[in-house]
């Protein structure tokens, strides 16, 4: 059985043993911290969405001047995650993040978050994948010296 100790504006609840289980927050005490505790132990926003940079792919596919056709294909294998039209494919299995006249070509997993990156050479194509981090290593931020 649960016990309870009142003060004014809430109450406190315990166990059988003494161990707080919560308390209940009056309209005033809640209208004191509701600020304090929102910021406290509210979700973290979620990122914003990049929009994806089609126009920097479409320009390449217009000036392209590889040895070989335009590839839609993409593929992690990290998770195994594959496709033959990226673009196409519904629902994404892959979302272009970087695209430019140089031949890189960077993709995101929509399943496990990797990044792909696809290097257009003259001649060939060189596939590297990335895995999630949620955070950058300290070797990629910004260090003032």
């Amino acid at each position: 059985m649960s016990q309870t100790h009142d003060t004014p504006g809430f109450q406190e609840i315990f166990d059988a043993q003494g161990q707080p289980l919560g308390a209940l927050l009056g309209p005033e005490v809640w209208a004191a911290v509701r600020d304090a505790v929102l910021q406290q132990f509210a979700p973290p926003a979620a990122e914003p969405v990049q929009p994806e940079p089609l126009d920097d792919w479409r320009a390449l596919v217009v000036h392209w001047d590889f040895k070989y056709p335009v590839d839609l294909d993409c593929s992690c294998p990290l998770c195994g995650n594959e496709s033959a039209d990226w673009e196409r494919d519904t629902p994404r299995k892959f979302m272009l993040t970087a695209a430019n006249m140089g031949g890189l070509v960077s993709f995101r997993c929509l399943s496990c978050q990797a990044r792909i990156i696809k290097r257009h050479f003259y001649d060939t194509i060189k596939i590297e994948a990335v895995p999630y981090a949620p955070e950058k290593s300290v070797r990629n931020k910004g260090r003032a010296s």
